[in-house]
């Protein structure tokens, strides 16, 4: 875990996990935007490197793995010493491997898991430590589409995203009044990394299939914490909200989705890839 420390804004104290690139990016910027001050959380250092010239105003960009209980505690120890707490967490750190059931192994099982389910629930409770003995406080997890309905050949992501839905309601409920916790989750986002996993036909076709016709965009994910984390929403709590273009209303994951024998090369869904837009590992 390093840190590098910028110059202090004013504002709630915001910290986004996975925010050196896609939705986590967007999200950092938003708040920057409204004023708060920003503390970044990613594994990618050469990411966190660059963070300042993508994205003025960020206070701490601190280097993390979310897998590791230990790097998270070290991690929220920096972002004491650079924003003296924390208000609001944006839990969005997550990866995603393409892969049929049959050929997941027991490594790449523990890896998804680690980072998307267990990453979300160690820096969950190092923030809402904080918030309790506190003023109190917002947590928000990026979840999926994936969490709610199945998609094929992602069966170890569609769990992790299942259970960060679970412990989302969970901790809403032990922890209100004080702390709202809610969970975002996003269908198709055109983040630069899911755009380069299209060809021009892939993306075509999947937009096709979306009701409102295209990906959401990386700031209107991020336009959705901003709203939660803020006083206009401050009576949801224990929320999952979509953020999809309608691909839930259809069951977008499965329809014209043909059954595959049983081969070591998955096909290529109707809908197109559908790999985590949250912003990698972190």
């Amino acid at each position: 875990m390093s840190q590098a420390n910028h110059a202090e804004a004013t504002g709630r104290r915001v910290v986004v996990t996975g925010g050196a690139s896609g939705i986590g990016l967007a999200t950092a910027g938003r708040f920057v935007a409204d004023g708060d001050r920003v503390a970044v959380l990613d594994r990618d250092a050469s990411g966190l490197a660059s963070l300042q010239e993508r994205l003025a105003g960020v206070v701490a960009a601190i280097r993390c793995d979310v897998s590791d209980p230990a790097d998270v505690a070290a991690a929220f120890d920096a972002v004491d010493a650079a924003l003296g707490g924390v208000d609001v967490l944006v839990a969005n750190a997550g990866i995603s491997i393409r892969h049929p059931f049959l050929e997941i192994s027991p490594d790449d099982w523990r890896r998804v898991l680690a980072v998307n389910l267990d990453g979300v629930f160690f820096c969950a409770q190092q923030a809402a430590r904080r918030m309790v003995a506190g003023d109190g406080g917002v947590i928000l997890m990026t979840a999926s589409t994936n969490g709610v309905v199945g998609h094929p050949f992602y069966a170890d992501y569609n769990a992790s995203k299942a259970g960060v839905l679970l412990l989302m309601r969970s901790m809403a409920l032990e922890l209100a009044p004080r702390v709202r916790v809610n969970a975002v989750c996003p269908g198709y986002v055109l983040t630069p990394m899911q755009e380069a996993e299209y060809t021009p036909a892939m993306l075509e076709a999947t937009n096709a299939k979306i009701p409102l016709g295209r990906h959401a965009q990386p700031e209107e994910v991020a336009a959705l914490f901003a709203f939660l984390a803020s006083d206009e929403g401050r009576y949801l709590t224990g929320a999952a909200i979509p953020i999809d273009g309608g691909e839930l209303a259809g069951g977008l994951a499965s329809r014209d989705w043909i059954r595959p024998a049983l081969t070591s090369d998955p096909p290529t869904a109707a809908s197109g890839p559908h790999p985590d837009p949250s912003g990698g590992p972190a």
